[in-house]
């Protein structure tokens, strides 16, 4: 018989506090910000709202392309030959673009720069097509990409982000002619974790504010980062080298940002941020957004071990044991739980201890997992993790504990028998006298 999960709790818990979420003044119609080592999210607002998420889509790309090379299907020498389509969008000066040639061949590292960097839109297309034959089935990468990370609330038309109606009627089959790409913040959030987490090389070109594509050639153009947060733009905030923006006019004025100071890294999503005027007049209401939220990460948070290892639970040291030399076993929480938490919000983290049984029986070795330990918070809010996860850690037994012997157990069991006969006549008695 399957003996019921024990729930020990080993504190009063407070009411939880009414008070107003955190206002950090965003003018923004959706905001996020996680610590990217553990996922922890600090701050959120309107984050399950599926918007518009324009060039950020090209993260998306970027992910599938690097898991290609990693993966030995696509070189970085590999060249794309210009098409039809590629050319003529490469040549929209409404789009952000590097222009190729009509019968030009480019690496996929010059293409990949040019999307990285300059967020050039046919160089984006072009490696979809190595990668997938065509932009409709590369879709499907996109697709399955986003669900084996977990996205939510997501829908892909193009690789780029743009509007299909800018697609000059080339938009990948089964789409829309004015689709366009939508995700909420907090699966923005959870892509940049997981390329981050898969492929910080990303940082090594998202970094770099300016760069010159085909430099000393008759082809050669200046990109400019359009992230302005970047050493020496326009917008720079220390510790910024990446993400991805993106604007079109569903979308506003969208960025994915990420930052790292003293060995914490912060990553933030605003999406269609203004200004006080209700627009965004100089272009720069994104990276004001950005700004606050980094403040507040770097300002109010750190990371911090809310248990140790070998926590022990006063009063709950030790679980039964049957048929074993010793009658118990002791036990303590195997790894620390730290997070990153506001410094003066520690304490409102509390244990619990979760048993799978309130009895083990012999033979146990050291180490053995008899449940965990979970953290509740006692007083406002707490975000939890951008993967769902909870604050746990294994709860295991420090010491072994073997087998009784043939004699000890013939023993055990007589005195469980009488104890149990004993016990049920003691019981039958007192019903006699209630």
């Amino acid at each position: 018989m399957m003996i019921p999960i024990l729930l020990i709790s080993l504190f009063v818990a407070k009411p939880v506090s009414t008070s107003a979420e955190t206002d950090l003044g965003l003018l923004v119609d959706a905001a996020i910000l996680i610590d990217a080592d553990t996922g922890k999210i600090l701050y959120e607002k309107n984050a399950d709202t599926s918007l518009g998420i324009a060039s950020m889509s090209k993260m998306m790309t970027e992910y599938i392309l690097l898991d290609a090379i990693k993966a030995g299907k696509i070189s970085w020498d590999q060249e794309y030959r210009v098409n039809e389509y590629t050319y003529r969008m490469s040549h929209d000066r409404a789009l952000s673009n590097v222009p190729l040639r009509e019968d030009g061949t480019y690496t996929i590292r010059e293409l990949y720069e040019a999307m990285a960097i300059y967020s050039a839109n046919a160089a984006t297309v072009a490696i979809a097509e190595t990668i997938a034959g065509t932009e409709t089935e590369f879709l499907k990468l996109m697709n399955k990409k986003a669900e084996e990370i977990g996205l939510e609330g997501y829908k892909f038309v193009n690789s780029t982000g743009l509007n299909n109606s800018d697609l000059f009627g080339m938009h990948p089959a089964g789409t829309g002619p004015e689709d366009e790409n939508i995700m909420p913040a907090r699966s923005v959030a959870k892509l940049a974790y997981h390329l981050l987490k898969d492929h910080p090389e990303v940082l090594e070109t998202s970094s770099i504010p300016k760069k010159v594509f085909r430099e000393g050639t008759d082809d050669a153009i200046n990109m400019a980062n359009w992230n302005w947060m970047l050493p020496g733009l326009v917008a720079e905030y220390e510790g910024v080298d990446g993400l991805k923006t993106g604007t079109t006019n569903l979308a506003g004025s969208c960025f994915t940002g990420t930052a790292e100071r003293n060995g914490t890294r912060l990553i933030g999503v605003v999406m269609n941020a203004v200004d006080s005027s209700g627009k965004d007049s100089d272009k720069t209401a994104r990276f004001d957004a950005m700004a606050k939220l980094l403040d507040y990460g770097f300002g109010q948070f750190s990371k911090q071990e809310i248990i140790p290892a070998n926590y022990v639970f006063e009063g709950n040291e030790t679980v039964s044991v049957t048929k074993g030399k010793e009658d118990s076993v002791d036990i303590a929480v195997k790894e620390p739980i730290s997070f990153m938490v506001k410094t003066n919000e520690k304490d409102l983290y509390k244990p619990k201890l979760v048993l799978e049984k309130d009895t083990l029986e012999a033979d146990i070795k050291k180490g053995t997992v008899v449940g965990k330990v979970v953290l509740e918070r006692t007083e406002g809010t707490d975000y939890g993790f951008i993967d769902g996860k909870d604050f746990s850690a294994d709860v295991v037994t420090t010491d072994k504990v073997e087998r009784a012997g043939a004699i000890s157990l013939f023993f055990q069991g007589i005195g469980n028998f009488f104890g149990d006969v004993w016990g049920g006549i003691t019981g039958f008695v007192g019903g006699l006298f209630k």
